[in-house]
């Protein structure tokens, strides 16, 4: 049965930091891109960022950029998103997702929202208080 698990979120206030992680299991996590999006009320879903399972090439979205960093141990079948300088703008529950497709064609087409992932966890939520 294939499981991602996140957690990490909470309140924090505007410039501070969060770290999500996302366990995976039920594939073989190393030959997966893994991606995380976000949805708030009242706006549409946001692929924000996505690493490559091929070449461990990192994206973003442009709201997100220079800001978030996503990472993932595939000794430990985790990912990881790191968010810095957080704005009230990013709250949103954080979902991670996964999907056997790869590479940079595959994460910036999830990005853009061309593409969808194939499997994703339950959420997790970060509120950011002004």
């Amino acid at each position: 049965e294939v499981q991602l698990v996140e957690s990490g979120g909470g309140l924090v206030q505007a410039g501070g930091s969060l770290r999500l992680s996302c366990a995976v299991s039920g594939f073989t996590f190393d030959e997966y891109a893994v991606g995380w999006f976000r949805q708030a009320p009242g706006k549409e879903r946001e692929v924000v960022s996505c690493i490559s399972s091929s070449d461990g090439g990192d994206y973003y979205g442009d709201s997100v950029k220079g800001r978030f960093t996503i990472s993932r141990d595939n000794a430990k079948n985790t990912a990881y998103l790191q968010m810095d300088s957080l704005k009230p703008e990013d709250t949103a529950v954080y979902y991670c997702a996964a999907d056997s497709r790869h590479g940079f064609y595959y994460c910036e087409g999830a990005i853009s929202g061309r593409f969808g992932m194939a499997y994703r966890g339950k959420g997790t939520l970060v509120t950011v208080s002004s």
